[in-house]
């Protein structure tokens, strides 16, 4: 029985486990996905140096039990550097530069003594913004809230063969706005412009010259968050991604109200799950991850989430 699973800190929230244990249900593989709650101050201990850790359940899993996993936050970024260092080679293995883009992963496979990985995310979002929104960036301009792991990859997702005319990056915490600021700076990979903003004043300009207005900030999560964007700052021209999937937030509300194009992140999530699933299974199944059988799951799931 093969294990993979899901590290991040907290997990019990996420729905990942619903639809790979029903992928390997339908295609009859014997595995297992589990949730694993991995500190901070344990990642690299966990990474490197076999620490055992315990899932959901309480029971004790180390790196050499597991044939592959998910990494969420807060580990998205850190992770990368971690395993960036211990096996540099698999550099090579990055095809349109996902990770090198994004500077942060969140699938890796495992494989005798060395871990695969990669950013699924990238392709995640790619393929919802396409398939449930039917959006094309080209030659737009979008303006991105937050980033994060989220963020860093929806902004290697548009920067990867998509030319967008100019990328705005909002990040109103000082910390992550430098961090970002000087990651996304030292690349030239496309012909769109980043311009990058810190102060809520800037907004109104910005937003009246975009076509995509994108949340990859965590607000939005928990039951009575605000919108990240003031609800008269949205016009009729202005197109909606929240890559929150757990419940409609308050922005994805008020682009309904007044008519936009919208989508949540439920999307993203089963496309960069579908991924990361093929990523680890299709060398030797040869088969495609069983994509409605992922997203029924995950609609089930979330269902029952909205009920508590």
């Amino acid at each position: 029985m093969k294990t993979y699973g899901l590290i991040g800190y907290p997990v019990k929230h996420s729905l990942s486990a619903l639809m790979h244990n029903a992928a390997f249900k339908e295609l009859k593989i014997e595995a297992k996905y589990r949730l694993f709650e991995v500190a901070p101050e344990d990642l690299e201990d966990f990474l490197l140096r076999d620490k055992e850790i315990r899932d959901s359940k309480g029971e004790s899993f180390s790196m050499r039990d597991l044939s592959g996993f998910n990494i969420t936050i807060p580990h998205k970024v850190k992770a990368k550097e971690i395993l960036e260092r211990q096996f540099p080679e698999i550099v090579k293995y990055d095809i349109g530069s996902r990770v090198r883009i994004s500077g942060a992963i969140n699938t890796v496979r495992i494989a005798v003594d060395k871990m695969y990985y990669l950013n699924t995310d990238v392709i995640g979002f790619r393929q919802s913004l396409r398939e449930d929104m039917k959006f094309n960036p080209k030659d737009k301009n979008v303006i991105l809230v937050g980033c994060g792991g989220a963020g860093r990859a929806v902004v290697a997702a548009l920067a990867w063969r998509t030319s967008p005319r100019k990328i705005y990056i909002y990040e109103p915490n000082q910390d992550a706005f430098r961090c970002a600021k000087d990651h996304f700076s030292s690349f030239n990979v496309t012909n769109c412009i980043f311009e990058f903003i810190s102060q809520e004043k800037q907004l109104p300009d910005v937003l009246a010259s975009s076509d995509l207005l994108i949340n990859a900030s965590p607000l939005g999560m928990k039951e009575g968050d605000p919108s990240v964007i003031k609800k008269e700052l949205l016009h009729k021209d202005l197109s909606v991604y929240d890559v929150v999937y757990n419940r409609e937030t308050q922005l994805i509300k008020d682009a309904k109200s007044l008519g936009l194009k919208n989508s949540g992140g439920l999307g993203m999530l089963l496309y960069q799950g579908v991924a990361a699933f093929e990523f680890w299974t299709t060398s030797w199944t040869k088969k495609d991850a069983p994509v409605e059988v992922m997203r029924r799951a995950l609609e089930e799931g979330l269902k029952e989430c909205r009920k508590k």
